[in-house]
């Protein structure tokens, strides 16, 4: 987010674009790797809906091409857009993957989300009493 408000600020929109379009194509394909994984790993897991591994498996073909593509074609703005997606690995990082962090960190994770989910409207604060009761 950060590293957005700072392209916004200093480039135009038509770039910040072509970084996200990058992004969402590098996404979708890798979501679609997921599932095949997922269906090659563990098949007998419930699935609600089950499609022919022909259509990800044609759609990998064409994400394949486009994104090298896009790679040849425009590589400042690919890599632009792999620096975008690499920021947030230390978020990750410090929240995720670091289990026994200090209590003050903790805190200001908590107080950090709490102050979010008010910012957004998403969730009602831990401490704070629904309306329904």
């Amino acid at each position: 987010c950060l590293a957005t408000l700072i392209i916004m600020l200093v480039g135009d929109t038509y770039t910040l674009i072509n970084y996200v379009s990058f992004i969402n194509y590098l996404c979708y394909g890798v979501t679609i790797i997921g599932l095949i994984v997922l269906r090659w790993k563990k098949p007998k897991i419930f699935r609600p809906i089950k499609v022919n591994l022909l259509i990800p498996l044609t759609y990998l073909a064409f994400w394949a091409f486009l994104l090298i593509f896009s790679l040849y074609s425009e590589p400042v703005v690919c890599g632009v857009g792999l620096i975008i997606i690499l920021t947030g690995v230390p978020v990750f990082f410090l929240g995720v993957y670091w289990r026994n962090k200090p209590k003050c960190v903790n805190r200001l994770i908590e107080s950090m989300t709490c102050w979010g989910q008010k910012l957004c409207f998403v969730v009602y604060p831990q401490g704070g009493v629904a309306e329904e009761e």
